[in-house]
């Protein structure tokens, strides 16, 4: 999905009264576009100032896949909330499966990173999502996972 996609945005103060991540793992700044029950495009600004930089790697920090994996299932919990309403906001979304996950180019400080989810289907409270993220126009991961929207 492109940015310029027609679609509502959501700050960050929208997405913390969404899903309950917060610092240091919330891994959503924004998200820029989203279309209910299709898809959502989140923002990560990957900051120097980031906690897991201190121990992956301190002489050249390199973002962890599994954060970029989260981030874009943050991303995916966003579009769920925007899809069934306030009835599930700050439910908890629980991995199932991450399949066929690519790690194709390093993430480091200063990136801006876009994470591209596409809702495969749901039934019930299980969901399953494609996801992308890039960096600029450049494929940085890709995965397909699934999971269960569960009460806290």
């Amino acid at each position: 999905m492109d940015t310029a996609a027609q679609g509502k945005i959501i700050d960050i103060l929208r997405v913390m009264q969404m899903i309950p991540h917060r610092y240091p793992f919330l891994m959503v700044d924004r998200v820029v576009a989203v279309v209910p029950d299709i898809s959502a495009v989140g923002v990560k600004n990957v900051s120097s100032n980031e906690p897991y930089f201190q121990g992956h790697f301190p002489t050249r920090p390199i973002m962890p896949g599994v954060l970029i994996i989260e981030a874009m299932a943050q991303t995916a919990a966003v579009l769920v909330v925007e899809t069934l309403g306030e009835q599930a906001e700050g439910k908890l979304v629980y991995f199932m499966s991450i399949d066929s996950a690519r790690f194709r180019k390093p993430v480091v400080p200063g990136d801006r990173l876009l994470l591209n989810v596409f809702k495969e289907r749901n039934r019930g409270n299980v969901w399953k999502f494609r996801a992308e993220a890039k960096v600029e126009d450049t494929l940085v991961a890709d995965a397909t996972y699934t999971a269960m929207i569960m009460e806290r």
